[in-house]
């Protein structure tokens, strides 16, 4: 009877332990993650005990103990997605993607989470119908339904998510017309800040309502392949002219393609083919930034090959097949730099092939079987495929390959592993193309539904996809492995991925869960030419893990020797109450984080221990960009959004708004603040102050009224650089970067040096910005900072990509790179070329007349006199592009040696627009973000297919082409 009185008591006091742990999430958020986990299977170990907030279970994201972002990713759940979702009132984000057995219909609850800005349920088995309670979500601004079983119609009230800009349907049985708003309902037509129209693959039938487009509208992407629509293209479509992409392929349209269709200048891909479309063939005169044209399977009117045949200089890919096309075929679609395809079987092209004197160097395959072409006149340039199986000519050339049906020979591109050997590995596991071991990958396929490109073999163009894979999703560099690319039926580039784990056999289910979203959200961008994609990942194998085990006699026995111990269990309550009580003011701390930093005087600015830094409210900031208008707004991306603003004192300045998926933990944005507004020096970008209240963070830059050097290079900005301005902007910059490097304490490095992280302001000083990537080097002896490799392509030092070793030196590499565009104005990856190899070998052919220099200047500086120091400058930007570190200057000899050049010159090296003197600096332990130009960055996902192996050698699994 004692022995049960005692174990009573032990039993209470562990319940009210329970409540205390239980306490540090709201019971509502608490009940309904409670109700989920009942409903799912597989759901992570870590929510089998403790509390959602207080001890963090995987997947849940806390603030003021209410739940405000679910992400589950990859899971393996099972099960269906209960009602009791919408008890999590303050959720921002609901990710569950890529959990196929994740099935039932979606419940309107779901219109309960009032707060939601990220929808994203795709890749999982839900079935019925969209519900109309969605169209509640007034704040949501991405959703992704895609990869699903859902039917019915697109209820028009999706028409009253006025914030969406990405609103992806596809791949589900939807049926019926898409709707457009009436006197009395909502439609799609209403959706004016939506990017991303994608309803492709599904069964919606009707036209496409003329209304559904509006000049207004900043549509880049319209992807309603793969239905039935039926009747005319709309003229309207053709004034929204923001389109990038436009699928309207595999429908029933009908009627003649609108003569406005020329006006989308900015379109890349366009595919009508598979069709019923009637009249002339489209008129695409003037739409020159066209990649990708597919007309095939029409009825379009017979014609002779078009004019614009001949004026669309970027074209890598021609399709017009069964179109009725006869005459002479020009020539000049085969000189093209980047033409890789021209299909066009099944016309009447007559007389003569002449594929012309100079054939593009990108061309694999031309396939003109079943034509009417009687002779033909071929380059010895061109040694890839012709078909011209079906023509006349073949009478008299059947023995060659020409007329026999080919195979493409060249083999669809597949990561190396040919530095691994051949070892096997355990069923489940592959080989690891960094690491050479077995692990098990996190794997899935990438369809990109709009390649601007149709060759599967290009190697230079894929390992820049796995580049930009592993850099934007911060993995180890080589942990990727692509497998198998081809066109499937729906003109999708399929690609097998697996991405390895840095150690060890597995991932955990916190990266797998980052990485998934990265990929389901779009987080993650491919490099240009791969156009938008999809993502469905296969669900991981998380090892066995124990989801708790029943009480053994032992444990029962154990029970009974710790009642008899009843003092000890009360002593150690006491300890788990103060624990306890810390633990909440620990949360109180990282909800509250800058309570040390409340005013203590009328004076004090609001954070006494910045130096120049101002604290804003949130009001304040909001005034003075005008509610943060879109006339306000200057620059926008991953990070968030960049506004003009100007203060109440008529100070002009630059604010950086985080959107929510960007944002830091409010102790981390403190530090950073309280680091940044350490940084003094007139060639490096300002800290004006910041706000953190309401939600928000927002960093307050000083405004630079002449914007980025690239801006200028590009002649974007209007402004001309002659030789003598790209000189003092060249000393200012690595005067900002010298300061960083010898005079901050502790030294800083960059990371992403770039023209675009130098700004102008309006003496065209020269200001380093976007410290966003930069580190410390915080042992000085030591030298180097081990890191994974990140920055921008074809800035990247190759040694540190290699060992993954940051030094100075790497800085010094980026600048070079910037030096030889103030020389060319050009990028440093242009059309495949890469700026280092173009410049040495025009050096290495240089002769006495200097013919070779000529080459590589830019234009506007050529012709301009006598260009001071052009040689010194050219010789000192290769030295700091050598491939050793060792044989790099450092940026204070680099400052050195451009002084003496202008001092040559009788300038005087220390005017404004030659910057500041290095010395001019305070005390400093980190740097700042750049205010403008987070993103548009043409970094590893923006650049195009490029080639390195004149500027370095690359380690194995990136060997160049």
């Amino acid at each position: 009877m004692a022995a049960a009185f005692w174990l009573l008591i032990f039993l209470a006091l562990f319940s009210a332990e329970f409540h205390l742990i239980f306490s540090f999430t709201d019971p509502r958020d608490a009940a309904a993650l409670q109700s989920l986990k009942d409903s799912w299977q597989n759901t992570p170990p870590s929510w089998d005990s403790g509390d959602p907030c207080g001890t963090r279970w995987e997947g849940i994201t806390c603030k003021d103990s209410r739940v405000t972002a679910l992400g589950l990713s990859t899971m393996g759940l099972k099960g269906k997605l209960s009602g009791d979702i919408g008890g999590l009132t303050e959720l921002i984000s609901l990710d569950l993607s890529f959990n196929p057995e994740l099935t039932g219909s979606l419940t309107p609850r779901l219109g309960d989470l009032r707060n939601l800005n990220i929808l994203i349920l795709a890749g999982c088995g839900f079935t019925g119908r969209i519900p109309d309670e969605l169209g509640n979500l007034a704040e949501l601004s991405f959703l992704a339904l895609n990869t699903n079983n859902l039917t019915g119609n697109i209820p028009p009230s999706l028409g009253k998510l006025s914030n969406v800009y990405w609103l992806d349907l596809a791949e589900n049985q939807l049926t019926g017309p898409i709707p457009i708003s009436t006197p009395t309902t909502p439609g799609l037509d209403l959706l004016l800040k939506a990017k991303h129209f994608h309803f492709n693959k599904n069964q919606l039938s009707g036209p496409i309502p003329s209304k559904l487009f509006r000049p207004e509208m900043v549509l880049i992407h319209v992807l309603f392949d793969g239905n039935q629509l039926a009747g005319t293209i709309p003229d309207s479509l053709m004034t929204v002219q923001t389109l990038e992409v436009l699928r309207l392929d595999r429908n029933a349209l009908t009627g003649e393609v609108p003569t406005n269709l020329n006006n989308l200048t900015n379109v890349v891909e366009l595919n009508l083919a598979h069709n019923k479309l009637t009249g002339p063939l489209p008129d695409l005169t003037g739409m020159t930034s066209l990649n990708y044209v597919d007309l095939s399977n029409n009825s379009f009117v017979p014609s002779e090959a078009p004019e614009w045949f001949s004026s669309l200089p970027l074209l890598t890919t021609l399709v017009i097949e069964h179109a009725s096309l006869h005459g002479h075929l020009p020539s000049k679609i085969f000189s093209y730099q980047q033409i890789e395809l021209v299909l066009l079987k099944d016309n009447a092209f007559s007389g003569q092939l002449d594929l012309g004197e100079t054939v593009g160097p990108q061309l694999q395959l031309v396939d003109l079987q079943n034509n009417n072409i009687s002779s033909v006149t071929l380059t010895a340039q061109y040694t890839s495929t012709l078909i011209l199986v079906g023509n006349p000519v073949c009478s008299a050339l059947s023995n060659t390959n020409y007329c026999q049906l080919q195979q493409q020979t060249a083999k669809a591109y597949s990561t190396s592993l040919a530095k691994c050997g051949n070892p096997q590995c355990p069923a489940g596991q592959k080989l690891s193309p960094q690491r050479c071991e077995c692990a098990y990958p996190y794997e899935g396929t990438l369809y990109f539904r709009a390649p601007s490109f149709k060759d599967s073999s290009d190697v230079t163009r894929f390992q820049s996809l796995e580049m930009s894979l592993w850099v934007k999703l911060g993995l180890t560099p080589g942990s990727v492995f692509l497998q198998g690319p081809f066109f499937n039926v729906d003109d999708y580039l399929q690609v097998q991925l697996a991405l390895f784990p840095p150690a060890g056999k597995y991932f955990n289910r916190t990266e797998v869960i980052r990485i998934g979203f990265d990929l389901s959200n779009q987080t993650y961008k491919p490099p240009k030419d791969f156009g938008p994609y999809l993502f469905i990942a296969t669900p991981y194998p998380f090892p066995d893990e124990d989801k708790g085990t029943s009480l053994s006699s032992s444990a029962v026995a154990g029970i009974a020797v710790g009642c008899s111990v009843l003092v000890l269990g009360l002593v150690g309550v006491g300890i788990y109450a103060v624990r306890q009580k810390k633990r909440a003011e620990k949360a109180l701390g990282l909800s509250r984080p800058f309570a040390s930093w409340a005013p203590s005087g009328k004076d004090s600015g609001g954070a006494p221990q910045l130096k120049g830094a101002r604290w804003f409210s949130y009001d304040e900031l909001k005034k003075c960009t005008n509610n943060f208008s879109e006339n306000n707004e200057i620059g926008s991306g991953g990070y968030g959004k960049v506004y003009r603003g100007m203060l109440s004192e008529g100070q002009v300045v630059a604010i950086k708004r985080a959107q929510q998926g960007s944002m830091q933990g409010g102790l981390e944005f403190k530090t950073e603040i309280e680091l940044l507004s350490r940084v003094h020096h007139k060639n490096l970008v300002g800290l004006v102050g910041f706000c953190f209240e309401q939600g928000e963070q927002m960093l307050v830059y000083e405004f630079m009224a002449n914007g980025t050097l690239r801006e200028s290079l590009s002649g974007k900005s209007g402004i001309h650089l002659d030789w003598k301005r790209r000189l003092r902007i060249g000393l200012g910059s690595a005067r900002g970067l010298t300061y960083l490097h010898e005079l901050a304490d502790p030294p800083i490095i960059h990371r992403d040096v770039k023209s675009s992280n130098i700004l102008l302001d309006e003496n065209l000083t020269a200001k380093v910005a976007d410290f966003g990537l930069s580190k410390l080097v915080s042992d000085s002896t030591k030298g180097h900072v081990s890191t994974q490799v990140k920055g921008t392509l074809g800035y990247l030092d190759p040694e540190y990509y290699m060992t993954q070793q940051l030094t100075e030196k790497s800085d010094v590499y980026s600048f070079g790179v910037v030096m030889l565009e103030l020389v060319t104005a050009k990028q440093p990856i242009e059309k495949g070329k890469y700026i280092v190899r173009e410049v040495r070998t025009a050096m290495d052919k240089n002769d006495e007349e200097h013919c070779g220099l000529k080459e590589i200047m830019d234009p506007t500086i050529r012709n301009s006199g006598n260009l001071v120091g052009f040689e010194r400058f050219l010789e000192l930007a290769m030295q700091c592009v050598e491939e050793s570190a060792a044989e790099r200057p450092t940026m204070s000899e680099v400052v050195k040696a451009i002084e003496t050049i202008l001092q040559n010159d009788g300038m005087n090296t220390n005017s404004t627009s030659a910057s500041s003197s290095a010395t001019d600096f305070g005390a400093s332990r980190a740097a700042p973000r750049h205010p403008y130009n987070d993103v548009p960055k043409k970094d590893v996902n923006d650049t195009h297919a490029f080639d390195y192996s004149g500027g370095y050698s690359l380690p194995a699994k990136v060997e160049p082409k």
